[in-house]
């Protein structure tokens, strides 16, 4: 099966299982199911949930395990979104193809959005229905703990929003964006390793393919908002530069910025080493972030 195919699929299944995890817009509170929904499902292109898949598959681990897991990191993911379209933030109007949360329905609301699917990721990770063993349960909700608050992304996205209009250093960027974007995906291939029972060498190179894989894919975004329209992204372009962000491409230059993702990649890929054919889908995946178009 094509790499295409495969994230296909993935993405129809993991629609499913959300589905069933979301609240049913029912009661006096049903726009915020609506919302909830409206930013979760049947829209991007889930490679997170992808990679959750991809290892845990390397490791032999349930399948209801790992896809209960992956739709816990898109709810993440979708939060983080919302929160990032909002006027305070990036103030974007569109995601995805559509409008954003806040404008299809208020502010309020898509913050209360966000902030439901974000706490709907540490329910299913803490739910015996998705792993029996307690500590592994613990062990995904502190990682993901740590991926997404203050030591991770949230942390990413408090440099990214102090370092409009300002110089930052590349190591600072490079930090920004290793936090901002690898931190998640970090989480993601950990994840797999975690509920395989992986040892801490498989563990620290899931982790290495992960950071390698973030900042590259945050190059490619960054390039993509540079060059991009509604049509071709879903989403505005040009507001990173309109906003004086700082990205390795304002910082290297186009070129030179698309010549670091290259390397990054080949460090991802070079991290799987100690697989075989189980991690091929993975080094496609890696290939695929240098030519993704959207």
């Amino acid at each position: 099966m094509s790499l295409s195919q495969a994230l296909s699929d993935c993405a129809i299944k993991i629609d499913k299982i959300m589905e069933t995890l979301l609240p049913k817009p029912e009661g006096i509170e049903a726009p915020l199911a609506e919302a909830m929904r409206y930013s979760s499902l049947g829209v991007g292109k889930k490679i997170r949930p992808f990679m959750v898949i991809q290892s845990s598959n390397m490791f032999g681990v349930e399948e209801k395990a790992a896809f209960r897991v992956a739709a816990a990191v898109e709810f993440l993911h979708s939060y983080s979104l919302i929160h990032d379209d909002l006027p305070a933030m990036d103030n974007s109007d569109f995601r995805r193809g559509k409008e954003s949360c806040h404008k299809k329905f208020n502010e309020e609301t898509a913050i209360l959005a966000g902030d439901a699917l974000l706490t709907t990721a540490f329910e299913i990770l803490s739910d015996p229905e998705t792993i029996d063993d307690s500590s592994v349960r613990c062990k995904l909700v502190n990682a993901l703990a740590k991926s997404a608050g203050h030591h991770g992304m949230v942390a990413g996205q408090m440099i990214d929003l102090l370092g409009e209009g300002k110089h930052l250093s590349l190591d600072e960027i490079i930090r920004m964006q290793k936090l901002k974007t690898g931190e998640i995906f970090a989480f993601c291939m950990f994840a797999g390793g975690v509920l395989g029972g992986a040892s801490n060498l498989h563990l620290n190179a899931l982790k290495k393919y992960a950071y390698g894989f973030g900042i590259a894919f945050q190059i490619v975004d960054d390039l993509l908002d540079l060059e991009g329209t509604v049509d071709t992204m879903g989403k505005p372009g040009g507001l990173d530069a309109e906003a004086g962000k700082a990205t390795l491409v304002a910082k290297l230059g186009v070129e030179e910025a698309r010549h670091k993702a290259v390397l990054l990649i080949n460090e991802s890929v070079d991290a799987l080493k100690f697989w075989g054919e189980e991690a091929d889908y993975l080094r496609a995946l890696a290939q695929f972030v240098l030519e993704r178009q959207r």
